[in-house]
């Protein structure tokens, strides 16, 4: 650890002498790797989920002192607090890491799970069984946390898989792959199960996306223009979703006391990441009640408020909103206020300006709830709860590999089952078609 935190920080790492001979190199043992993986039982993956659980906690001094070589990287660079906070990591973070792993070890083993089953008229039972998908490759930014929690889901579910992070995380990174590999050596898993590529050479994601051979799925998580870029160029499938341009709708038959705690909770709490809330949505029939007072608790907290020109009647202190904020993720204490005539009026709202990612709404009326929750569509729709819950951890799945906007194959926080696929088994007793 200690060498890898006396490396130059904030320095991109030079690409191999030929990029694509060794992208294929990396693909081609992270293939290997999952075909042995494929084969391990769930009490392997689960020592071997224990075991890195135990060296986070064992060497979380060492992890903080190499993540601070990326924050004062990235403060340097003009990186914003927020992101900058998604960056760090503390010994609450790396406990929360600790614990996420053995969360995952006390789920139910996917790999092989039998989900469906029948008996045709001849006897034969046709089984659905749960299998891998087989190498991921993950490109992700800015959260170091994310290389664990996606290395962690794509192990246990039997998935072979290569990282390749932000260079703004890159020292972190590496200090948590490394722990992870030297953990599947202990445990008697294929070390390369989980590879880390060593170059921030940009090119070199365009080369892994070209290797459908080797590489079953690629996931990118990140910004729009990441994503655009991996689902332009991916030659295998692409789990993705784009921007996090999340809604809390107050209603006419809000809570508003309950309805400020979920605003404040849904866009303060973490406000640089994908569930935060971006937009409010206020019925007029509660806005002079609600705005003021909420928009004073928002500005307390550090927010700037851009709204329409009835949002600044009761909050003069807002900017005017332009039809770009309202399109706008901003992973910033910023956000878009509109006041809406109708509960019809904010779900066209979120359908034209959202993102398909989290979307609440606050409301006693039942008639309300049932049709927002019918009518919006989004990977995840809310009743009087926080965008923030939108998340795998929080939904039961220990954690997530990201939170698809897709409707295939997977939508909403990608767990375990979402990271497999199935084969029919089918047993006979000789059975031959006429």
């Amino acid at each position: 650890m200690a060498d890898t935190a006396s490396m130059n920080v904030g320095l991109e790492v030079a690409a191999p002498a030929d990029l694509a001979e060794y992208t294929r190199q990396v693909a081609s043992r992270a293939k290997q790797a999952a075909r042995q993986l494929a084969m391990a039982t769930g009490g392997q993956k689960n020592d071997w989920l224990k075991r890195s659980a135990e060296l986070i906690r064992e060497r979380s001094k060492a992890l903080i002192k190499v993540n601070e070589g990326d924050c004062t990287a990235a403060q340097a660079a003009g990186l914003s607090a927020a992101l900058i906070d998604r960056l760090r990591l503390s010994e609450p973070r790396l406990e929360a890491i600790a614990r996420g792993l053995e969360q995952i070890a006390e789920l139910p083993e996917p790999v092989g799970e039998v989900f469906d089953s029948t008996v045709r008229p001849n006897g034969l039972l046709v089984t659905r069984v749960r299998v891998p998908l087989g190498v991921v490759f993950f490109v992700y930014e800015s959260r170091p946390n994310v290389t664990v929690d996606a290395a962690s889901l794509c192990v246990k579910s039997g998935n072979a898989v290569i990282l390749r992070g932000g260079k703004e995380a890159r020292l972190s990174n590496r200090a948590l792959a490394d722990l992870l590999i030297e953990a599947l050596g202990i445990t008697g898993l294929p070390r390369d199960a989980v590879q880390l590529v060593d170059t921030t050479d940009r090119e070199a994601i365009g080369h892994f996306l070209k290797l459908h051979d080797q590489i079953d799925v690629a996931i990118p998580r990140g910004g729009r223009s990441l994503i655009e870029r991996v689902a332009a160029e991916a030659t295998m499938p692409v789990l993705k979703h784009f921007d996090g341009v999340c809604h809390v709708y107050v209603d006419a038959a809000a809570d508003l006391a309950m309805a400020e705690a979920i605003l404040i909770n849904s866009k303060c709490q973490r406000p640089g990441v994908c569930n935060a809330a971006e937009s409010l949505l206020v019925h007029r029939d509660v806005a002079a009640r609600f705005l003021p007072q909420a928009g004073k608790s928002l500005r307390a907290k550090g927010v700037e408020l851009r709204g329409c020109e009835r949002t600044r009647a009761f909050i003069p202190e807002a900017r005017p909103a332009t039809e770009e904020d309202y399109r706008t993720e901003y992973l910033d204490l910023i956000l878009s206020v509109k006041v809406v005539d109708s509960l019809a009026q904010a779900i066209d709202h979120i359908e034209i300006y959202g993102s398909h990612h989290t979307d609440t709404i606050v409301t006693n009326d039942l008639s309300a709830a049932r049709e927002f929750t019918g009518r919006v569509d989004s990977a995840a729709v809310l009743v009087n709860a926080s965008t923030r819950f939108n998340d795998g951890g929080e939904f039961g799945l220990g954690a997530e590999i990201g939170i698809s906007t897709d409707r295939f194959h997977a939508r909403g926080p990608c767990g375990l089952k979402e990271l497999t696929s199935y084969k029919y088994v089918v047993h006979g007793t000789g059975q031959v078609r006429s």
